[in-house]
């Protein structure tokens, strides 16, 4: 995040992050945790309204300036299914390497309940550690803490995606006169639908 130019403060330096006299970690940490908890809300996963409006300063209380790792951590039931959950974990800042990556899947209990995992990296993760996930029994998905700052699905110019039905669908490609054996088909359909155009 760059500065304003002119020698200005940078974006994330405003009076949020230093509300109390915390530190602009616990801020990152507290952002990208709350996005990932409205992901996994929007998902259908049962997030507490707690953990959902908790503020800066709430969250600051509770996992402190320099928050442990392991404490971020989060398991949540599908509200569908309760017996399916996804498991979030923030890795540290050193590379990422194979080595931890199966430690981390020693470290899963009942890993036959896990419908997910979500790893949030700090750093980089070698190559050799992305085919080592690769080996995992369930779905693995990787995020940059930095790409976790700010929830664009919730900015107000940002439209609500949703699937469309089979009928939907076919009166949208009737709509547009494309047919079903045209080349990217459903990609072209997509687009319409998720761009609200008329």
């Amino acid at each position: 995040m760059g500065g304003s130019g002119g020698g200005g403060e940078c974006i994330t330096r405003s009076s949020h992050v230093m509300e109390g006299g915390g530190s602009l970690e616990s801020y990152r940490y507290y952002l990208s945790r709350r996005t990932v908890l409205q992901m996994l809300n929007d998902r259908g996963y049962a997030v507490p309204n707690s953990e959902l409006t908790r503020s800066l300063t709430e969250f600051r209380f509770t996992f402190g300036d320099k928050c442990d790792l392991e404490s971020l951590r989060l398991c949540l039931p599908l509200r569908s299914n309760p017996s399916k959950k996804m498991l979030v974990v923030y890795l540290g800042t050193e590379e990422i390497r194979t080595q931890a990556i199966r430690g981390l899947y020693g470290q899963i209990l009942n890993k036959e309940a896990l419908h997910g995992l979500i790893l949030i990296l700090q750093s980089n993760m070698n190559t050799f550690a992305r085919k080592e996930v690769l080996k995992f029994p369930f779905k693995v998905e990787i995020f940059h803490i930095t790409d976790l700052l700010v929830n664009v699905t919730k900015h107000i110019l940002q439209p609500k995606h949703e699937v469309l039905s089979a009928g939907e669908r076919d009166k949208l490609m009737k709509k547009y006169k494309i047919e079903g054996k045209q080349q990217r088909c459903d990609q072209f359909v997509g687009f319409f639908a998720y761009s609200n155009w008329p």
